[in-house]
């Protein structure tokens, strides 16, 4: 039974950098439910560091900080695809080379840039695509279980996070003008990816999370993947604009 009736549907999936990546395990299961996976990696480097990982697959490279790559690939894949029933937005980055440091003192280019590939590149994309998307597609993006929580070391990405959890009911309401695209998160808490690697003091927070998690275990990337392919199916028809929390119970 098709349960979550993914079967040929066609989904862009941005972010994929390793083996580790939420973005690769979501297409990985993508692809066990029938979907036709679109995969989009940063840079012509990345893309031959994972030509075994994505052998066979549809791979494309737009860097999101240049429109003029968005406007590229948005030619690319209709060249090759009438539709698109969902979008995957798993980027983000921040420069933490100098460490962490106090928020006031975050530079003023650092912020801006690390907003314009987390949150705004979401806009972006989703401007290049509108008429490209299925009338009922789907679009998730990978946020973080609370913006709320003052960690220093994580510093200028929480306010960023949170902008884009905000963004979420911007384009659910300017979409909902033509359309009925759903435009939702998954909000994980600490996951052991590369990415969260190069975050100062990660590790530890890591660690300590699974000391307080009831289950006294982090959440599994795996687990983030279940929950964002639920919200590309027509399953999910009822959630929109929406972040929802994939933390193993570490808030309570």
């Amino acid at each position: 039974m098709d349960f979550l009736q993914l079967t040929d549907k066609t989904i862009l999936v941005f972010g994929v950098a390793n083996r580790k990546s939420v973005a690769f395990h979501i297409g990985a299961l993508l692809k066990t439910c029938g979907a036709k996976v679109i995969y989009i990696v940063r840079s012509q480097e990345r893309y031959e560091s994972l030509e075994k990982l994505l052998a066979g697959e549809e791979v494309f490279v737009c860097d999101v900080e240049h429109d003029e790559q968005i406007q590229r690939l948005r030619k690319q894949i209709e060249e090759r695809h009438n539709t698109v029933h969902g979008l995957v937005h798993s980027i983000a980055f921040a420069d933490y080379s100098d460490g962490p440091r106090p928020f006031h003192e975050t530079d003023k280019t650092v912020m801006l840039r690390s907003f314009d590939v987390s949150c705004f590149s979401l806009i972006s994309l989703c401007r290049a695509f509108q008429d490209m998307f299925h009338p009922e597609a789907s679009v998730v993006t990978i946020s973080i279980s609370t913006t709320r929580m003052a960690n220093e070391k994580y510093g200028l990405m929480a306010p960023i996070k949170a902008a884009l959890d905000s963004s979420l009911a911007f384009l659910a309401k300017s979409f909902s003008h033509f359309s009925q695209v759903r435009f939702n998160a998954v909000a994980p808490g600490l996951l052991k990816t590369s990415a969260s690697a190069g975050i100062p003091g990660y590790v530890n927070a890591y660690l300590y999370a699974e000391e307080i998690i009831p289950r006294k275990k982090a959440v599994q990337t795996e687990e983030v993947a279940n929950a964002a392919v639920f919200l590309l199916s027509s399953r999910s028809s009822g959630i929109n604009a929406q972040s929802v929390i994939i933390d193993a119970g570490m808030s309570i």
